[in-house]
């Protein structure tokens, strides 16, 4: 197999769709925007995927498919690049592989983009498979449905369901239909079908957990990554239902049929006022996602699956997107609730509103996920493994002087640095760079390749083992910002512990 990928420009497989054909790029089979569902456009608008009919002849998939509805500008501003042109028509995936008939099946990595549920796209150069497939993977990324095409509620959408069968979630149960074509033929491409690792960022890592959670995606994976989840609640019925018939309103329907809503502009439910947006977050209380995440951690009742988990040290960069001010939520505790701020000036030992703030909202909002995580696992009897992202690239220090980003962990987890162009001249990616990521990158592979229910241990340049309530162990991938690897125990127990008393009072992200 390894001559002909060297020697053709096509690679063809055999799919239960259909034949594709990819191409080789050096090592790699790529194939690009292979549809994993039936466009959802027309009448399946905001109903669950549907199968894809198959082809005959062979289909090339040779160029991505498109992302869903999204502002294409904020995407290249801060989603990770360019999403080409958006359309309704986007349940699309791609896949990578090193060998399409290796002796024995390959692990299978599965990426769900981040971007609050409103933008990114499979094809982003951060998010690129190349590089991990390299080292013996099978690498897919998907598009799903996004904004209120992805997550939508209304009265005369609900009517269409069965009692207790509501579908309100589509966008995680695009990514369930994209887990279901893994399942089906994965085979073809040389992955293993029993060794699918689901891993995703931000509102990516929130699918992870939403998935560990939904009785729907049960037996369709078997561990997952989540870097950055964040800790907001998920948005109840009650308010999805809400929102529906406000944006119904917003384009002068009052009471307006299906058919009706089914005919809006895909792109009009893009240029909605901030008000009339999505949160960030999953609807809890329909067939996909029946309980709220964050009560289903709480009460241990996640699918029996190996999980990693971490954040970042400034995660809290992308609370300005949120048009949260962090510096006045401390202004306003100092007034309001001084027994508190004393409680958080003396945790932290920051007497500046700025660094307080950051911090304070960066542990709320996202380090106390991870400790809620890996807790909830060892009650099941699960291995969790938490990290702590601290490294920025050598040459861009100066940028960050509070840490490493939300998001700046993904070129090191993917090994994508050299797929990603210099955000300027003269802060181009080191060797140093490089070679950190090359370590960082190995945990998860070899959490990929080998993690079971029964793991301990995961190996690497230092061993990491799995987290417990008695071996309250942290992998520290970087300190302030340089290139370190350390195990720190009871990384932040005691501030954690009492942050989770008060986190609803504290960061809410609209």
């Amino acid at each position: 197999m390894e001559q002909k990928m060297k020697n053709q420009q096509h690679i063809t497989v055999n799919t239960a769709e259909g034949q594709l054909a990819g191409t080789a790029e050096g090592e790699i089979a790529v194939f690009k925007g292979i549809p994993y569902a039936a466009p959802p456009t027309g009448e399946r608008r905001w109903r669950p995927p549907a199968a894809v009919t198959p082809w005959h002849g062979c289909r090339d998939a040779l160029a991505w498919g498109s992302a869903s509805w999204q502002s294409r500008e904020v995407c290249m501003e801060i989603g990770g690049g360019d999403p080409a042109l958006p359309d309704e028509d986007c349940l699309y995936l791609n896949v990578w592989t090193p060998e399409i008939e290796p002796v024995r099946p390959l692990p299978v990595i599965v990426w769900i983009h981040g971007g609050g549920y409103a933008l990114g796209a499979g094809s982003l150069a951060p998010y690129s498979g190349k590089p991990l497939a390299a080292r013996g993977v099978v690498m897919v990324t998907l598009n799903y449905r996004l904004g209120h095409l992805g997550f939508f509620a209304h009265p005369a959408l609900d009517a269409e369901y069965p009692a207790g069968k509501t579908i309100n979630n589509f966008a995680l149960l695009d990514q369930i239909a994209a887990l279901q074509w893994v399942q089906r033929n994965i085979p073809a491409f040389g992955g293993d079908r029993h060794n699918v690792t689901i891993m995703g960022e931000s509102s990516g890592a929130r699918s992870v957990l939403s998935l560990f959670c939904s009785p729907l995606a049960q037996g369709l994976f078997h561990k997952g990554i989540a870097q950055s989840a964040y800790a907001l609640p998920d948005v109840s019925r009650t308010e999805a239902l809400a929102l529906g018939e406000k944006v119904a309103r917003h384009f002068s329907l009052e009471q307006p049929s299906a058919e009706q809503l089914r005919a809006l502009p895909a792109e009009a439910l893009t240029l909605l006022p901030p008000g009339m947006r999505i949160g960030p977050t999953p609807i809890a209380g329909d067939a996909v996602l029946p309980l709220p995440m964050l009560k289903v951690f709480a009460r241990a009742r996640q699918h029996k699956l190996p999980i990693l988990i971490g954040s970042n040290s400034d995660e809290s960069s992308v609370l300005d997107y949120f048009g949260v001010n962090a510096s006045a939520l401390v202004a306003d505790l100092r007034r309001r609730r001084r027994p508190v701020y004393k409680l958080l000036n003396w945790m932290y030992d920051l007497h500046d509103d700025r660094a307080l703030g950051r911090a304070v909202s960066r542990d709320m909002a996202f380090t106390a996920m991870s400790q809620l995580v890996v807790a909830a696992q060892c009650q099941v009897g699960m291995p969790g493994w938490r990290y702590w992202f601290d490294y920025v690239s050598e040459r861009s220090r100066d940028l960050c002087p509070d840490g490493a980003w939300h998001g700046a962990e993904i070129v090191y987890t993917l090994n994508t640095l050299d797929q990603v162009p210099a955000i300027e001249a003269g802060r181009e990616i080191t060797d140093g760079d490089r070679a950190f990521a090359e370590d960082v990158s190995q945990y998860w592979l070899n959490f990929a390749r080998y993690a079971t229910p029964f793991s301990s241990t995961l190996e690497g340049k230092v061993a990491w083992p799995a987290w417990r309530p008695d071996n309250d162990i942290t992998l520290c991938l970087g300190r302030q910002g340089e290139a370190h690897i350390s195990l720190k125990e009871n990384f932040m127990k005691r501030r954690l512990r009492i942050l989770s008393l008060f986190r609803r009072a504290m960061v809410k992200l609209k």
